[in-house]
């Protein structure tokens, strides 16, 4: 406090108690993939003169749009042909930042998924993988993301199925004679996605298409749906931009048994590519009903590193009913927002979500401990998975 000495109206600047928690960005890709080494001219030249220096193996590269991606790893080239057809497929679909990193073989993929634990933006995983890779090792990788993004707790895995299905046997197994499904994830930290799809091919005559896995595209609708819903809102129902076909057609009793099991299918509508399933890995029967839709597992990631992030603050302040008040006043302002943007269920924030930082949550054991607890529930909006009309025949108004 200043020292008065003459009378007047004094304004003085004091701490704000109120520390907005900002929602954190849920639409930043991680892309593992194959691009073998390229030199001389097999990299873009340089307006001035030379060519570009492609980025060495194993080295985690932020990208923020196509043109950038042909200057760090090449334009399209067998080198890097499966790699760059998913960064292109998610810059197309919607995708405005991503982090790239190349590998030589499938057997660096694991080394290259565990460069990304330090680069915390990234919320949206994925190893877009060439189709020679084997079943083996696919599945290997797969349960790798996963793993990686159970540990981290702010990001899932959007995984691919195999090219070729033996014998078109579309059937879920556990091994390479059918649709070799990644394991259950009872926390829904994954997303698996059938069949892949058909794109241009910019290496052949014009009109030629190629398969392709369909992960970076989704990372793409990911970002695109976050930007223009919300990520409560599930990346579904979605056009696939640039896809012209599938590798394999899939129709509503085909989709009703695989559907169940976490296969999200895309399929054609009258000429058009669509995402048409929003499920994790945790639909399957040893999973956990609660994390059976891949928005409400991102919407949870979202809160929890929101507010991870917002209220770091906290952090070695005086743990009193006033440092309580300060929680409870920021996480229910922040997630009234969250309420606002409609991903709570509820018709006002009472019925959408609570928050409780009080005497309670930190009795005298817990603050020994150097503890403040604070308990929080939300209740989040599901997809309208199974949209049902009931039809009966009405004999009209009686006279």
């Amino acid at each position: 406090m200043g020292e008065y000495l003459a009378p007047g109206v004094y304004v003085e600047e004091v701490p704000s108690a109120v520390k907005p928690i900002a929602g954190v960005g849920t639409s930043t890709a991680g892309f593992v993939g194959i691009s073998a080494d390229i030199t001389g001219t097999g990299m873009p030249a340089k307006p001035g003169g030379g060519n570009y220096t492609q980025v060495a193996a194993l080295d985690p590269t932020p990208i923020n749009n196509w043109e950038e991606f042909k200057t760090k790893f090449g334009d399209f080239c067998t080198a890097n042909q499966y790699l760059a057809h998913a960064v292109y497929g998610f810059f197309n679909n919607g995708g405005t930042r991503c982090w790239v990193t190349r590998v030589t073989t499938v057997d660096d993929v694991d080394n290259a998924v565990e460069q990304f634990k330090d680069i915390d933006e990234i919320a949206v995983l994925a190893a877009p993988l060439p189709p020679d890779t084997t079943q083996e090792a696919l599945n290997a990788i797969q349960a790798t993301l996963v793993s990686h993004c159970q540990l981290m707790e702010d990001r899932v895995s959007i995984l691919d199925c195999a090219r070729d299905i033996a014998d078109d046997n579309l059937v879920i197994s556990t091994d390479d004679t059918g649709i070799w499904r990644p394991s259950a994830n009872p926390k829904g930290y994954g997303a698996f996605y059938f069949p892949w799809i058909e794109v241009s091919d910019p290496l052949q005559p014009m009109g030629t298409r190629i398969a392709v896995p369909p992960s970076g595209h989704l990372a793409g609708i990911y970002a695109r749906s976050d930007a223009q819903r919300g990520v409560h809102k599930a990346p579904a129902n979605e056009v696939v931009m640039g896809a012209l076909g599938l590798k394999y057609r899939i129709g509503k009793p085909l989709q009703g048994s695989l559907n169940p099991r976490g296969v999200n299918c895309i399929r054609e509508f009258n000429g058009t590519i669509k995402v048409w399933g929003a499920r994790t890995l945790a639909s399957d029967p040893s999973g956990d009903p609660e994390w059976v839709y891949i928005n409400v597992r991102r919407l949870i990631n979202f809160i929890r590193e929101s507010i991870d992030e917002g209220t770091q603050w906290v952090v070695f302040e005086p743990n009193d009913q006033a440092l309580w008040a300060k929680i409870n006043r920021n996480v229910t302002a922040f997630l009234t927002n969250v309420w606002r943007s409609g991903a709570l269920f509820g018709s006002t924030p009472q019925e959408a979500f609570f928050v409780k930082c009080d005497a309670e949550t930190n009795p005298q054991e817990v603050r020994d401990l150097g503890q403040v607890v604070t308990e929080i529930g939300v209740a989040i909006v599901k997809p309208a998975e199974f949209v049902i009309f009931r039809i009966s025949q009405w004999a009209g108004p009686s006279k």
